[in-house]
């Protein structure tokens, strides 16, 4: 079992920034793909941001250009900067963490932080 902890939530007027930080239990955390998400009210879950162990990062396309997902391996640390944000971001953000081997499916979630931005 992996537990995840989310930080960084909070209330911000549009333009402003945010950074979230997510913090694993596990030792192995570099191998997971680390992978953001969001859920606005009365909406489904949907990606922002993803980072897998070795490649390039996955973006959703309202956050392209504004948001950077980025981790620190010995830290066991995913990070999400947002940048220029808008009322649309406003939702409660969670952490994942996805691995997949030849015999099982590991997927993992925080247990979300609220963002909003208001004037």
């Amino acid at each position: 079992q992996v537990q995840l902890v989310e930080s960084g939530g909070g209330l911000v007027q549009p333009g402003g920034s945010l950074r979230l930080s997510c913090t694993a239990s596990a030792s192995i955390f570099s191998m997971f793909t680390m992978g953001w998400y969001r859920q606005a009210q009365g909406k489904e879950r949907e990606l922002v941001a993803a980072i897998p162990s070795g490649g390039s990062t996955t973006y959703a396309d309202p956050v392209k250009g504004r948001f950077v997902i980025s981790r620190d391996n010995a830290k066991r640390t995913v990070y999400l900067q947002m940048n220029s944000l808008k009322p649309e971001d406003t939702a409660v953000y969670y952490c994942n963490a996805a691995l997949s081997t030849s015999t099982r499916t590991y997927d993992f979630w925080g247990q979300g932080t609220q963002v909003t931005v208001s004037s």
